[in-house]
This record gives C-alpha cells, structure tokens and sequence, in this order.
C-alpha cells in the first residue's frame, strides 16, 4: 500500500476519533435526544459536510461511541483477566476494578448517559446489554481464576450481581461532592468484597 494511502488512512482514523470525542462531550452536555450533527461538527472544529464524510447522522454517531465502548472495555477486561491469580487479595481486585469504573465514568460521561437514557432506541441498549453479559462473564472468569473450585454458573451469577451493584451506585458516587463520593466509593468496594469473599 503506497505511504501516501497509508497516511490518508491514518488522517482519517484521528479525524473519526475527534468527532466521537466532540459527540462525547456533547450528549454529556445536552444528552442523546438532542445532540445534532451540526453541534457535534462544531465541537469537532469541522464543517457539517466534512463531518457528513465520517457519519451520515446522528446514529451512526452513536454506532460509532458503541464500538469505541466495547473495545476499550474489551481491552480493559481482558487485560485485568489475564493478571488475576489466586494469590491476587480479594480487596486490591475489587479496589483496582471499582477505582476503574469511577475513572471511565469521569472519562466517558456520554457512556452513562447513554446507558441511563431510553431516548437511544433498542440498537444501544442490545449492544449495551452484550457489553454488561461480557463484564459479567469476565468477572466470573476472574473469580474463576481466584477460586479454581468456584462452579461457573455460580461465578456467573456472582459476576452479575457484582456488576449491578456498580451500576446501581455509580450515579450516586458521580453527582455526590468529593468527600461523599469517596465514602460511596469506599462503601461499594466495602460491599464488592463481603459479597464476593
């Protein structure tokens, strides 16, 4: 392939990522039902008809945030998976994965609000429920991994609740000031590990 392609490519690549960031940024502003091509072009520094060569519409924006979504959570489960051993303290996993979700909620705040919304239609919440099967599957793995002698339907199980109970309370540990953020936070790890020990 000549460099020059190559390159192009590449341009192309960078330029679809800086819409999916100005998308991010302003479904987290002004939510999913009333983002428009026009603010997520403005946000990108792009003209309508330059952002118009990446995505038709609004939706294939959101097709777009939910493949970048489930590959980074892809990448991340995978790769805490991979360092679970026996020996791994119950408390550091569980304080390592919910310190994860905090960070990802500050850094991916369209992520939630998408999750939340029902105004996205059925495409994201298949595609959103496929991601949370798949965590809660790795979970299962990961206390697997923990404890070889663990069944897999209760691991699975297990998994699921973990999973629910993170959701459940991120909302609260995001819209709280820091000081009651940080007991959340600290309660929900305190709460992972009982539940799961």
């Amino acid at each position: 392939m000549p460099e020059r392609t190559v390159r192009r490519q590449a341009r192309g690549l960078r330029r679809m990522a800086e819409i999916l960031d100005a998308a991010e940024l302003v479904i987290a502003e002004v939510g999913y039902p009333d983002l428009t091509t026009n603010q997520v072009a403005a946000r990108a520094g792009m003209s309508p008809g330059s952002l118009y060569q990446f995505f038709r519409n609004k939706q294939e924006i959101l097709d777009g945030l939910v493949s970048r979504y489930t590959d980074d959570r892809q990448e991340f489960w995978a790769a805490r998976l991979a360092a679970v051993t026996p020996e791994v303290p119950l408390e550091a996993l569980v304080g390592q994965l919910v310190d994860e979700s905090v960070r990802f909620k500050s850094d991916s705040p369209a992520y939630w609000s998408l999750l939340y919304g029902t105004a996205t239609g059925d495409r994201f919440a298949a595609a959103s429920q496929r991601l949370h099967e798949d965590i809660a599957r790795h979970l299962a793995a990961m206390l697997r991994r923990r404890s070889p002698g663990l069944a897999e339907e209760r691991a699975l199980l297990m998994g699921t609740m973990a999973l629910a109970m993170v959701k459940a309370v991120m909302p609260m540990i995001t819209t709280a000031g820091p000081e009651r953020s940080a007991e959340l936070v600290a309660e929900l790890k305190h709460a992972l590990v009982r539940y799961l020990s």
